[in-house]
């Protein structure tokens, strides 16, 4: 007969509700529970936040990341074993994943702008405001609307209402972020992701 005093396999600790108990909160998490995972996201997104601002130094970015890390939780919270060490330590492994990779896609980044500056300053190569300016030119002409309307529609909310602040109503990326209340290196940041895939997409359209 099993001691009363014990408390069931998988129950929290005695004096913990499993409320605030993030091991039971990410099993009804894996089993599609959403009010247990936002219980979870309460619990632990002001950590994982930290974390990520501590080596991003940017608030936009470190609030894109804390996203990031809880939808790939939510994703994989089934894939979670004690093995792993505790469901804090888990989760701030992939926060700190995420953050540096972040870091080193910004740099890259950076370092690609300016070899593509350099080179279309010799070149005559087409820059980003000359996309934008040839977007607008073929949503004029039916024949090319429909595709670019479409291109426009692949990309993220935030890459394309900032592009179109940016580009098409004329904004300054200072407004542009000010307006939608994010820092100047996230706003740089969508706008230039978002060009790259508007242009990927367009392809033959703006040859």
């Amino acid at each position: 007969m099993p001691d009363s005093s014990t408390p069931p396999q998988g129950a929290p600790p005695q004096g913990e509700s499993p409320k605030s108990d993030p091991v039971r909160l990410l099993e009804l998490s894996a089993g599609g529970d959403t009010d247990a995972f936002a219980r979870f996201y309460d619990l632990l997104a002001p950590r994982v936040y930290g974390l990520a601002l501590r080596i991003l130094r940017d608030e936009g970015f470190a609030e894109e990341t804390v996203q990031e890390v809880f939808l790939q939780v939510w994703k994989q919270a089934r894939d979670y074993r004690p093995s792993l060490g505790s469901v804090q330590a888990w989760i701030l492994t992939i926060t700190h994943r995420r953050a540096v990779d972040r870091v080193r896609s910004e740099v890259s980044a950076a370092r690609r702008d300016i070899a593509d500056a350099t080179a279309g300053a010799a070149t005559g190569a087409v820059g980003s405001s000359d996309v934008a300016e040839q977007v607008t030119d073929r949503l004029t002409r039916d024949q090319d609307a429909e595709r670019v309307r479409g291109c426009l529609d692949e990309l993220t909310d935030t890459q394309r209402e900032s592009i179109e602040m940016a580009y098409f109503t004329g904004l300054t990326y200072r407004e542009v972020a000010d307006r939608l209340g994010a820092a100047l290196p996230t706003v740089k940041s969508r706008i230039r992701d978002g060009l790259r895939r508007l242009k990927g997409c367009l392809g033959g359209v703006l040859a």
